[in-house]
């Protein structure tokens, strides 16, 4: 049965993404691209789509039957599409790997939480892994607009639709009808709703549980259960906090964040006592977060991704510690900068004279202020790319 096909009417937008010729795994949300990608990557795989229920039975029924495809000498890649549906086929798949069948696996999947272990097992068997994030600034190039990432993100299937806004309204719909509730995840689809509308206020903040718990009426154990549910899906993620040779004391709650910016203004309740700095400042530390992120997970080598924040409140908003560098970056929503702007990445750099300060505004112009490189935030996401930072 072959898979889904992309929308030939929509013009296809290369992706910074590099596939090793191993097996590996392909994990990313829904609509951020998938699919399309491997169709324009490999034109000539096999493709087998788990969501289609016939698919999904069979190899339910009989994991072993992938073995037939393999035999076919025609089948030099085998393109598995969610393959969190039918986990039984990953030891199948192990089972081939390890004897070493000239056939390239590619497993695609929407969330890790049926996934973990056999990752791991098919990881030791030489199958790797990539992630697949919303769009990069860089990728859309000319036609990257700030002000409609900011409000709709960056999900390929959200920024490409004819009405973004629409599309990202629809989006956590899809995944609390279609990956929540059908799955069997909740009990209580009241609660889960009420808990991802109360999170949101959490985007870009410290993340209190039990303050969410209080809020949202369900005991702290849910949360943490519906924050993993969260993570599981690759809906959102938190960033702990620096603490390598740390001098001063740290808070110890890590922040929160949506995986894409749209996905944080869909849930964030508005009205008439809700002023737009206090919706676009999120989303701007967020869009950051994002692209931040994504550029970390792209690297072969460790990075760590972090925030750092004393007890006193002297914060630095983003911390990249790796064999690449070492960076602390700082965001603001003002188009010019004070010297007030600076005492967090000043304070870090104390600290850790190792440290690259970077401050990143909504000004048209690069300056250097007290040895700090300040970068117009549009000009700094549109050159960040998985081969370079700086």
């Amino acid at each position: 049965m072959e898979a889904k096909t992309p929308n030939p009417m929509k013009e296809y937008i290369p992706r910074l993404l590099t596939p090793p010729n191993e097996s590996f795994f392909l994990l990313g949300p829904r609509g951020t691209g998938k699919s399309t990608w491997l169709a324009h990557a490999y034109p000539e795989a096999r493709r087998i789509d788990l969501l289609l229920p016939e698919e999904e039975r069979k190899y339910l029924a009989a994991p072993e039957r992938l073995r037939e495809i393999v035999r076919s000498p025609q089948s030099k890649t085998i393109i598995l599409d969610e393959i969190q549906r039918v986990p039984g086929l990953l030891p199948v798949i192990h089972s081939l790997i390890e004897e070493g069948h000239p056939v390239q696996f590619i497993m695609t999947g929407s969330s890790a939480r049926k996934l973990r272990r056999e990752i791991g097992n098919l990881l030791g068997g030489r199958a790797l892994l990539r992630l697949m994030p919303p769009f990069f600034a860089a990728e859309l190039g000319r036609s990257f607009q700030l002000e409609k990432a900011l409000k709709a993100g960056l999900i390929p299937m959200v920024w490409q639709s004819e009405d973004p806004w629409e599309k990202i309204l629809n989006y956590v719909g899809v995944y609390l009808r279609e990956e929540v509730i059908a799955e069997g995840l909740v009990r209580q689809a009241g609660d889960f709703a009420r808990f991802l509308e109360i999170s949101s206020f959490s985007h870009g903040q410290l993340l209190n549980v039990n303050d969410i718990a209080r809020e949202a009426q369900v005991k702290r154990t849910t949360v943490d259960n519906y924050l993993q549910i969260l993570e599981d899906l690759l809906i959102s993620f938190r960033l702990p906090v620096f603490t390598r040779r740390a001098k001063r004391i740290l808070v110890s709650h890590p922040k929160f964040y949506y995986f894409d910016t749209g996905v944080y203004r869909s849930l964030r309740p508005k009205g008439p006592m809700d002023q737009e700095a206090e919706l676009e400042s999120p989303a701007l530390e967020g869009l950051l977060a994002q692209h931040l992120r994504s550029w970390v997970q792209a690297q072969r080598e460790p990075h760590q991704f972090c925030f750092w924040r004393t007890k006193s409140g002297v914060e630095v908003d983003f911390v990249i510690y790796g064999p690449k560098g070492f960076w602390s970056i700082e965001i603001k929503r003002g188009r010019d900068v004070h010297p007030a702007d600076l005492k967090g990445l000043k304070s870090f750099c104390e600290e850790y004279p190792e440290a690259k300060p970077l401050f990143l505004y909504l000004g048209k112009h690069r300056l250097v202020k007290d040895k700090i490189l300040c970068m117009p935030l549009e000009e700094f996401l549109l050159q960040l790319r998985p081969d370079q930072f700086l």
